[in-house]
């Protein structure tokens, strides 16, 4: 792998407990997206678990809708221009916010693991963060889609695939 990255981790709510091994599986996701994406140099990424509360006051003033959302990416970079951490050298690539009760709401929903679901917001954020987009439907979401699915089963978590921790 040409890239190294660093995902700072900070659970902010106590709805739900974390299950052991998703951090590593969050890491294990942005690791993926970087290495398909061919990313070069070593990256910084921050990811927050947060509840529907705390993820709905950040859409609403972030994005001005007033409603709980799965995720939602912060990127810091522009057309592949991204902020330099000053004392390591690494691309800030931006912030991922993840609803965790909001995540096991749709686990259900899709009858999938926790871990695929939360795998899946993660690669979602980063290719955002990475400046995809899909907000305008049309061939730029397909090929978020087809990204998405790609970096899924080299991770072992594609749909038709029960996950298991190892």
């Amino acid at each position: 792998m040409a890239q190294s990255v660093k995902v700072v981790i900070t659970n902010r709510q106590k709805d739900v407990k974390i299950p052991s091994g998703i951090r590593l599986l969050i890491r294990r996701c942005c690791h993926a997206v970087l290495a398909t994406e061919g990313f070069e140099g070593p990256a910084e990424v921050s990811v927050s678990f947060v509840n529907n509360e705390q993820i709905r006051e950040l859409n609403n003033e972030f994005r001005h809708k007033d409603a709980a959302t799965d995720v939602l990416s912060f990127p810091l970079g522009e057309n592949g221009v991204y902020d330099i951490n000053e004392e390591t050298g690494a691309y800030q690539l931006g912030d991922v916010v993840i609803s965790v009760p909001k995540a096991m709401e749709q686990a259900e929903q899709y009858g999938h693991s926790l871990q695929r679901e939360m795998g899946f917001l993660t690669v979602h954020s980063m290719l955002h963060l990475l400046g995809y987009d899909h907000e305008a439907g049309g061939l730029e979401a397909l090929r978020m889609r087809e990204k998405e699915e790609t970096v899924m089963s080299k991770l072992g978590l594609a749909r038709d695939q029960s996950y298991t921790m190892q």
